[in-house]
């Protein structure tokens, strides 16, 4: 089979990129912010997690390497080109509509090198968990690494780093302030019973483990900004705690409960662990389970870190404790 010459000279120029990205990993070097494929003029500076990065100033081609990054770009009005995603979940329900048309380059974890290549981006983000190959990210385009410890940072903390990245303060107070906002409306809505009425906040591990999650989880801060009372193993500055066993399962009873549910790719919708678990004489005897106030809810939304999905959270909270007879 003959191959066509243009093909034949993108396949060598592909080659001769991929092998120099490899080498510059394995020889560690280090590229300066004004490397070959940097802007030098037209450009701001940002400082990051791994230096100084002179970033356009005005990106067209944006590749996002983590969802909260997608899903705060997005909320700013900057569609990214590409970006990776967790492969085997579709997509939050709050990211669907808004992330339809951008490609993929690759699990959040792996992100695909050469596909990235190909795609010539102007601006890649991505958080500290890709500081390993950073340099890589670097040669193919200017790259921002943002801080993501053990435990991460706040949802509003890393919404703030991103808008002083991309320069979108004045959009990122307005969306702060309509959050606020929102806030101030459920509790009008709620009146005074938000003082009394307690909050549960529950997961589901891959492995059928039952997790409560803590005050510091994201979601559970736009719950703590309405001012909801937590069960007392709940409470406190904590992300989530140990799992728990059936026989603990009166720790998660409180007025009401919301059960965060992730979906698997190619999976039945119905859980088979949780449709067993609803079958058990200690979930019957819940008086959350009793009042009917159990509400399964999208584990995307509630598990995200961007500001989209703490909205998503507030839509939930007004669907269930305010429209909900």
């Amino acid at each position: 089979m003959k191959i066509p010459l243009r093909h034949l000279t993108y396949l060598l120029l592909l080659g001769v990129l991929t092998f120099t990205l490899a080498s510059a990993c394995s020889l560690n070097i280090k590229h300066s912010v004004t490397s070959s494929k940097q802007p030098t003029e037209n450009c701001r500076k940002v400082q990051h997690e791994m230096g100084e990065t002179c970033i356009p100033l005005n990106p067209q081609r944006v590749i996002t390497l983590w969802i909260t990054i997608l899903g705060n770009t997005l909320a700013l009005d900057i569609k990214p080109f590409a970006s990776t995603y967790i492969t085997s979940e579709p997509l939050p329900e709050y990211l669907r509509d808004r992330a339809d048309g951008i490609e993929s380059v690759g699990d959040l974890g792996e992100p695909n090198l050469e596909k990235i290549l190909l795609f010539k981006p102007d601006l890649i983000m991505a958080n500290s968990r890709l500081q390993n190959i950073y340099q890589q990210l670097s040669y193919i385009a200017p790259t921002v690494i943002m801080k993501f410890p053990t435990p991460p940072p706040t949802w509003k903390q890393q919404f703030t780093e991103l808008v002083k990245v991309l320069d979108r303060q004045e959009a990122g107070k307005r969306l702060i302030s309509k959050y606020y906002q929102r806030i101030e409306k459920l509790k009008e809505a709620l009146g005074d019973r938000r003082h009394k009425l307690q909050v549960s906040v529950v997961g589901i591990y891959q492995d059928n483990k039952i997790v409560p999650y803590g005050e510091s989880y994201p979601a559970s801060t736009v719950i703590k900004d309405i001012g909801l009372q937590r069960p007392s193993g709940q409470r406190g500055d904590l992300y989530y705690t140990n799992s728990i066993s059936e026989e603990q399962l009166s720790n998660i009873d409180a007025d009401v409960l919301f059960f965060l549910v992730r979906r698997q790719k190619g999976a039945n919708e119905s859980n088979e662990f949780l449709e067993k678990l609803q079958q058990k004489p200690l979930w019957r005897q819940l008086k959350v389970v009793q009042k009917n106030q159990v509400y399964f809810v999208d584990g995307g939304n509630w598990g995200g870190f961007d500001i989209l999905a703490m909205n998503a959270v507030i839509d939930d909270l007004f669907k269930y404790l305010v429209n909900t007879p």
